[in-house]
């Protein structure tokens, strides 16, 4: 079986499933309980090899087998592959929204489906997840397309080419947008970078409006570099569109974010070595390269910036600390001892349950709006990041 980098190569699907189905078939007529292995995608499937760079799932299964509770399970699984196979045929990509009242449009047709009935979108969603796991292949692969985008991405240097699905190409120079910033769909396989002139590095920040604050300061006229947008937690577009950068123009990348638990867990690590619910997809989604930039701790003092207490008792930031010491116990990628300095931030959080934002740098000096540009080329100049 051919692979393509991550995953299945598109003319394999139809193969897979077909053979899937007669493997379902074939135990039923030998009035066997057909079994589902499918990869388990979680923590405790999780391995972090810091020479790999992202999380890797491990050897675990889960085994679904016929019986009555499970019946409706498998018998929606093929269901919707068959919706999908029949999208692969033709060319047609769909969102996982479509796909659901693509389901309802099909039961309606033919009144004997109605108990695979889903009764609403996160039931149809974990079809699709279950499919993808069981063949260990991406939605992309069965042309399930999320309506995910890009973060919003500047440079005067960069080019980009995209090859359409017709075969033709277009080519995007940022530097010709003005202010409008490039945001790449969920498709990095189909893009291809070049520069007009050597770009230094890509600087990714968690605010997106941050980011345009840079932009609009005039931080990408004065630097040879890319600032991203990732807007919170890294859609897989931003986790691909930050890997392409990395793997194709070998330049160093950056994170600027806030310093608390929430950030360096949920939107840091997925972006750098992907999540444990993505498992089979983090090779291409995930940009191991990308170091902590800050806020670091030392930060504060070092520039005075304002912090204040974490609010443990309220609810979102009491779990995210919970998630921290969870994750210093149980959690491969803090675990690594190349990641030692992120673990040690993890550590400071939980002990002074302080946390500072990224946009604490404007309070240096308000009278110059280029002091926090100033600050991070001097982060990045000094090696000051994890």
């Amino acid at each position: 079986m051919g692979l393509r980098k991550g995953g299945k190569v598109k003319s394999d699907i139809p193969i897979i499933s077909k053979e899937l189905c007669l493997r379902l078939l074939n135990d039923l007529e030998k009035a066997k309980r057909p079994v589902l292995y499918a990869t388990k995608c979680s923590l405790d499937n999780a391995i972090y090899n810091h020479k790999v760079g992202y999380l890797t799932p491990g050897s675990k299964k889960v085994a679904t087998e016929l019986n009555v509770s499970s019946v409706k399970k498998m018998s929606r699984a093929v269901f919707m592959l068959e919706i999908l196979l029949g999208n692969i045929d033709t060319g047609a990509v769909n969102t996982k929204r479509e796909l659901y009242y693509m389901s309802k449009g099909a039961i309606k047709s033919t009144p004997a489906l109605k108990p695979l009935d889903f009764a609403d979108q996160p039931e149809s969603d974990d079809t699709i997840d279950f499919i993808c796991e069981l063949m260990e292949c991406y939605r992309e692969d069965i042309n399930c397309y999320a309506n995910d985008r890009g973060g919003q991405t500047y440079s005067q240097q960069l080019i980009v080419t995209e090859t359409m699905t017709d075969g033709t190409i277009a080519t995007i120079d940022l530097s010709k947008l003005g202010t409008s910033p490039f945001q790449p769909k969920n498709r990095p396989q189909n893009l291809k970078l070049s520069t007009s002139k050597k770009i230094d590095f890509a600087l990714i920040v968690e605010s997106e409006g941050t980011a345009n604050t840079l932009v609009a300061n005039g931080f990408t006229k004065r630097n040879n570099c890319i600032v991203i947008g990732s807007q919170g937690v890294p859609s897989n577009a931003v986790r691909g569109w930050s890997k392409l950068i990395q793997d194709q123009l070998k330049i160093p990348l950056y994170f600027f974010g806030d310093l608390d638990a929430y950030t360096l867990q949920n939107i840091y690590r997925t972006l750098k070595a992907g999540s444990a619910a993505s498992l089979i997809r983090n090779q291409d989604y995930s940009a191991p390269d990308v170091k902590f930039l800050g806020v670091l701790p030392e930060d504060i003092k070092k520039y005075d910036l304002f912090d204040y207490p974490v609010k443990e008792h309220d609810a979102q930031e009491g779990r995210a600390l919970k998630k921290a010491s969870d994750a210093l116990k149980n959690d491969p990628f803090f675990q690594d001892k190349k990641n030692r300095g992120l673990a040690d931030i993890l550590n400071w959080l939980l002990k002074n349950k302080r946390r500072c934002e990224q946009q604490a740098f404007f309070s240096v000096n308000p009278k110059d709006p280029t002091m926090p540009e100033k600050i991070i080329l001097d982060k990045i100049k000094r090696g000051n990041y994890v």
